[in-house]
């Protein structure tokens, strides 16, 4: 009885996480630096199709397609900073 619950409360937890899950912020300006902006838009669209092929896969893709996903979220953090830096180099002229 103990493992049901436990199993029941995995799945419970996994689920949440799962539906917690969002793509990545698109948070560059595209007036400011329109290629940055694209390149975000683009992870986004990445993490989202990688997001598709597990739910087609019912997620049994050994956790690389996670590990992707987490990659696409910090490239996305990436291109925030080079705009960030950018404006700040920008700034100092």
């Amino acid at each position: 009885m103990k493992q049901l619950s436990l199993a029941a409360l995995l799945a419970v937890v996994l689920t949440a996480g799962v539906t917690l899950a969002r793509s990545p912020v698109r948070n560059v300006s595209a007036a400011g630096h329109p290629n940055l902006a694209a390149a975000q838009k683009l992870v986004a669209q990445a993490y989202d199709k990688v997001t598709a092929a597990q739910k087609a896969n019912e997620f049994d893709l050994d956790g690389h397609a996670q590990r992707a996903k987490d990659l696409l979220d910090q490239a996305s953090q990436e291109l925030k900073a080079a705009a960030e830096s950018s404006n700040d180099t920008s700034a100092a002229k």
